[in-house]
């Protein structure tokens, strides 16, 4: 991170619980080396074990990316940067709207038979990740499942997830996979939260059309393959897999947030 990302960052993470004396063993490397080098991770690609030296020991560097997973702080700090982002660009901080879609990506051979499989449609052999973004492309929800599982079953679950967690949500916008049942689960089950519109393609269509919204969940997925982490699915987990997502989005914010706080000086 640059200076002018960590002075944007820095705030925003969570306290550890030694500083509010609730005990606990006072870490040994700067956050900032921490972060650096899960950064370097996820954009690189590489394994955990071939972390530069420059950074603290790998398995340092594992065990705080582990409980940062376990206790939800990566998705904590996410989260925090979001609502910065949304408040500098001038909205809400909580949005009003959204984006749902899925991304199937290849598994390498370290993902176990218990959570990969196939999908018809695309062709692949791994996972599937289904996605939930608001009007700027960021990230509101992840769920990391096999490619097998369809994208209806799944946003049951995140749709209602993301309804919890955000209040003034009122309108996600979907591609012609998540009708028939879907729909009907929606007017049954969420009326009174969000309502799920449905963005088809025409028949008469031919070759590449940008179609209204959808493209903001495209533009999204298309960010994800720019970390190399994230290009195949490497986490023996979908625990890990939903982080690496959450930590590829913290990098394009605190970037984002450090441009525009250098041309505001």
């Amino acid at each position: 991170m640059s200076d002018a990302e960590w002075a944007v960052a820095r705030p925003l993470l969570p306290v550890p619980g030694w500083l509010w004396g609730r005990g606990g063993q006072p870490e040994a490397y700067c956050h900032r080396a921490i972060l650096d080098a899960i950064r370097y991770l996820v954009d690189n690609g590489t394994k955990w074990r071939a972390v530069p030296a420059d950074f603290p020991p790998w398995d340092r560097v594992y065990a705080f990316f582990r409980r940062w997973r376990d206790h939800g702080l990566v998705k904590e700090f996410h989260d925090r940067l979001r609502r910065t982002v949304r408040e500098q660009a001038g909205r809400d901080a909580e949005p009003s709207a959204g984006v749902i879609d899925s991304q199937s990506v290849k598994a390498d051979a370290v993902v176990g038979a218990d959570s990969r499989g196939f999908d018809g449609g695309k062709l692949v052999n791994g996972r599937k990740r289904h996605a939930v973004v608001d009007t700027l492309g960021l990230l509101l929800a992840v769920l990391v499942t096999s490619a097998d599982i369809g994208d209806r079953a799944v946003a049951r679950v995140l749709l209602a997830r993301v309804a919890a967690a955000h209040h003034r949500l009122a309108l996600v916008w979907a591609d012609g996979g998540y009708t028939g049942s879907l729909v009907q689960h929606g007017l049954a089950v969420l009326a009174l939260v969000l309502v799920l519109a449905i963005v088809k393609r025409s028949d008469d269509m031919r070759g590449f059309v940008v179609l209204p919204k959808r493209w903001i969940v495209e533009r999204f997925f298309a960010h994800l393959m720019r970390s190399r982490r994230l290009v195949r699915d490497f986490e023996r987990s979908t625990g890990s897999a939903e982080a690496m997502v959450y930590w590829s989005m913290t990098q394009l914010m605190t970037r984002r947030l450090a441009r525009s706080r250098s041309s505001r000086a």
